[in-house]
């Protein structure tokens, strides 16, 4: 009985992330198209709602990138962050983005750190700022560490001399720290 639900938990292993994975993608997917509810002599295409959303924000970049258009933009931006409320939100959210994708990424410079003189104890995270200026402290380094299995984390401010820079890719540091150092290096 014992070896049966080893090979219970053996499949169940491999079933669930995959089965998860084809479930969370097919809602999503299910979600975009139920959002437009298009069709084509009256039979429902799977994957248009998708197609258009990647079509939509596609044409909306390129428009984004016309000197024309810039202007607007940076107005429309500027409103966004002098409307009370709506700036923390916007700000935020913007802000989160940038650090992930597009010219500012933050979350780019994977280090080591050293949490005491005393322990031979260390933490993975990512410099955001190498420097803080503002701080009345000498060679502070602005360290974020992501915490394992969700998606927040904590902001420490460390001595420079404690941080050892890892020459390891961004996105893999990431999935290693988010894993619980469950996925390799």
């Amino acid at each position: 009985m014992r070896k049966v639900f080893n090979y219970f938990l053996s499949g169940f292993l491999v079933v669930a992330p995959a089965g998860l994975t084809v479930y969370i993608l097919f809602a999503f997917v299910s979600w975009l198209d139920n959002l437009f509810d298009l069709q084509l002599n009256g039979s429902h295409i799977p994957g248009l709602g998708l197609l258009l959303v990647a079509l939509m924000v596609t044409m909306v970049g390129f428009i984004t990138k016309s000197f024309m258009v810039r202007p607007f933009l940076i107005l429309a931006e500027r409103v966004l962050h002098r409307t009370p409320l709506v700036s923390i939100i916007y700000s935020s959210i913007k802000d989160l983005f940038d650090a992930f994708v597009g010219d500012n990424q933050k979350f780019n410079r994977p280090v080591l750190v050293r949490l005491n003189a005393a322990d031979q104890c260390y933490k993975m995270g990512f410099v955001t700022q190498s420097s803080m200026p503002t701080i009345p402290r000498a060679a502070l380094m602005a360290v974020y560490f992501p915490h394992s299995y969700n998606f927040s984390g904590e902001l420490l401010l460390v001595p420079e001399e404690n941080v050892t820079f890892l020459e390891l890719p961004s996105s893999e540091v990431m999935k290693f720290i988010v894993s619980g150092g469950v996925s390799k290096l």
